[in-house]
């Protein structure tokens, strides 16, 4: 039997850098340092360089991250953030943590991100009932959001941004990496991401210095002499461990994107099945495809159809968040419907998608799905 194609391997990943990341779990080992410390450091700095950004601070999770981004910039309880509902539900957690209220509003449907026109349209909307003092632009699979309209969008409403890199790990805008262009952005490192840990990590990045300061108190108990706390904080720290092998793959993370890219092109020239509808790129973006999304109308049958022939395939996201039990009737949705992010919800699929899959693999996939009918 032909041994399944995994949707996404992070064990993979770890066996191809597995000589560099065990020397580097020992050596942080053997040091007898483990909470922040010379790791953490090396890693703010080397991951600040590679963004082309100013200050980093390493955090426990992505999570955590958006939260600590969003109290940093000053938003607070009472406000209301724009987002999406097209996305992990982490984006809209971190809104709740920081004490503000969610406003979701539609995505572009060729990219999944967040639609600017929505953003104008709910602040003209809302301004004058509702707070509105944030955008989270999500930049989804790893396509960039339309950053530059969104940045603009902001000036003109005095509004703060805080991206949510999660999944956009060297994605760039016109040769700009995602991450750079807001007030401050949040990234993920949990081990399927682009840049993942083996284990949960997060980084706030920003250009602000002030910012950066805040967030570093925000994560260790509001403490700028130990066990004095100056603000009210909370625990959310990068673990030595985890910065050690995070230092290991962002040597690699270039090479690997890639090799993401790649996998895409094999996909877009391979597929044909005309109940499919492929990813594509607006704008002078540089895709990562943290994921690779289809469209197809008949998307469960599709799916349970892969799964039978060993192939792995997932939704991202099957009920968006205001559909959720969680938050139904709670989260602030513009205009009462959100109608391209429902129909994503109900079509998108995500195939394969990650650096060690093979050529074969790959054709596989496409076989199998041009031979579904």
């Amino acid at each position: 039997m032909t041994q399944a194609i995994l949707q996404s391997d992070p064990k993979a990943n770890y066996l191809a850098h597995k000589r560099e990341i065990d020397e580097a779990v020992q050596q942080t080992l053997d040091s007898g340092w483990y909470i922040l410390g010379t790791q953490v450091s090396a890693f703010e700095q080397e991951f600040t360089d590679y963004l082309g950004a100013r200050h980093c601070a390493g955090v426990a999770n992505g999570t955590d991250a958006l939260n600590l981004a969003l109290r940093a910039v000053g938003i607070g309880a009472g406000d209301y953030v724009i987002t999406v509902a097209h996305t992990a539900v982490a984006t809209v957690a971190a809104v709740e943590m920081a004490g503000a209220f969610p406003l979701l509003v539609d995505i572009d449907p060729t990219t999944f991100t967040i639609n600017p026109e929505a953003i104008e349209e709910a602040i003209k909307a809302h301004r004058d009932q509702l707070r509105i003092r944030a955008i989270i632009p999500v930049h989804l699979y790893g396509h960039p959001a339309d950053m530059r309209a969104i940045c603009d969008i902001a000036r003109r409403y005095d509004l703060k941004v805080v991206e949510d890199c999660a999944q956009a790990h060297g994605a760039t805008i016109k040769g700009v990496k995602a991450g750079t262009f807001g007030d401050a952005a949040a990234f993920s490192f949990y081990p399927t991401k682009n840049l993942g840990a083996l284990g949960d990590g997060g980084a706030v990045v920003t250009n602000d210095l002030e910012v950066a300061e805040r967030v570093r108190l925000l994560r260790e108990y509001g403490w700028r002499v130990r066990y004095v706390s100056d603000v009210a904080g909370f625990n959310s720290r990068l673990d030595e461990l985890q910065a050690a092998i995070l230092r290991v793959k962002l040597k690699y993370l270039d090479e690997e994107n890639a090799g993401r890219r790649e996998i895409a092109r094999t996909y877009n020239e391979r597929l044909t099945s005309p109940s499919l509808r492929l990813p594509e790129c607006l704008g002078e973006v540089e895709h990562v495809y943290h994921q690779y999304v289809v469209r197809c109308e008949d998307r469960d049958r599709l799916r349970d159809y892969l799964r039978e022939q060993g192939v792995g395939a997932l939704i991202h996201y099957p009920v968006p968040v205001h559909l959720q039990p969680a938050y139904r009737n709670r989260a602030a949705v513009h205009r009462g419907v959100l109608q391209e992010t429902e129909l994503a919800a109900r079509q998108v699929l995500s195939l394969p998608m990650h650096p060690q899959l093979s050529r074969e693999q790959v054709k596989r996939v496409c076989e199998v799905i041009n031979g579904w009918s």
